[in-house]
């Protein structure tokens, strides 16, 4: 077999241009769409075509010594000189060769919609990009990032066209994420196309979505921050202030002159969370209590409480 006219060029090709002439003939002879006899016999020849003449060294013991150089290997005395010296053999698998040749686990199937082949105009196919399923990854944020809103940089690592648009590469991206004050958990954001791209593929969108994680002094509740203190059963009835450090650096003093009883719930307006629409406004600090009670008490304790509760 002659491995260029079997792709159709001269002996002078350039890389580019057996890449082409293979994308041409692998698309029209792919049983998938071709379904003449000898259709898929001319599928493997292709195939294996390509897989020597993209080769810089099978292509050239190819050129120099044939398909017999290939095949039984170099004899000694010519050297190797760059070129393919042990024995060729293609794997015989040409599906294995188109699809890491259009980058795929299923390449052809770009051209098909609801499993209805499309049309072929020429000697081109009429290709239908559909876009990949958007990739969600989740995003970390602490209640601080949140309150104050920061600017987080992620590094992805996605594969990239190269100008030739048939081979790709790996390449880093740094996304900056412009976090708000007041973002709630599951706020989505969306990088349009930052995924994969193939050459019959639209790339997907990254969507990172936000994950809060929890605090050791407060609780989120929508807008609103919940804050326990821990009180004796005197303080519950007889008065106190608690002290609650706020997230923007403050010590809020809040005095208690109410009986704190166990549903009790002091409301500070305006102390909670910046509202994401509006940062300027804010939600409110929602004091809740842990009432400790005494484990034990003395009869002379017990009738000393009677007498001040009558």
């Amino acid at each position: 077999m002659d491995y260029y006219e079997t792709l159709e060029i001269n002996r002078n090709a350039a890389d580019a241009d057996i890449k082409k002439a293979y994308r041409r003939l692998a698309l029209k002879f792919h049983p998938s769409s071709n379904r003449e006899a000898g259709s898929a016999e001319r599928f493997s020849r292709l195939g294996e075509a390509y897989d020597v003449l993209s080769d810089p060294r099978k292509k050239a013991t190819y050129d120099k010594f044939g398909a017999e150089g290939l095949r039984d290997g170099i004899p000694p005395e010519f050297g190797t000189g760059g070129a393919w010296s042990s024995k060729y053999t293609y794997h015989g698998n040409p599906d294995k060769t188109f699809k890491q040749f259009f980058g795929g686990d299923n390449p052809f199937a770009d051209f098909y919609t609801n499993e209805v082949p499309l049309q072929f105009g020429g000697l081109q196919p009429v290709v239908v990009k559909t876009q990949d399923s958007p990739i969600e990854r989740d995003l970390h944020l602490s209640l601080d990032d949140i309150f104050h809103g920061c600017t987080k940089k992620i590094k992805i690592s996605r594969r990239i066209m190269n100008e030739d648009g048939y081979t790709s590469s790996i390449k880093d991206k740094i996304l900056s994420v412009d976090v708000s004050p007041g973002w709630k958990d599951g706020t989505r954001i969306v990088f349009p196309k930052e995924g994969d791209q193939g050459p019959n593929s639209i790339p997907a969108d990254i969507v990172f979505i936000v994950r809060q994680k929890s605090h050791p002094l407060f609780v989120r509740q929508h807008d609103d921050l919940i804050y326990k203190a821990n009180v004796s059963l005197e303080m519950a009835l007889t008065g106190f202030s608690v002290d609650v450090p706020t997230l923007d650096g403050r010590l809020l003093n809040i005095p208690i002159n109410e009986i704190v009883h166990p549903t009790y719930r002091k409301v500070v307006t305006g102390e909670g969370m910046p509202k994401s629409q509006d940062p300027s406004r804010r939600g409110n600090l929602i004091i809740t209590f842990d009432i400790q009670f005494p484990e034990k008490l003395s009869a002379e304790r017990k009738h000393q409480i009677k007498q001040a509760l009558k």
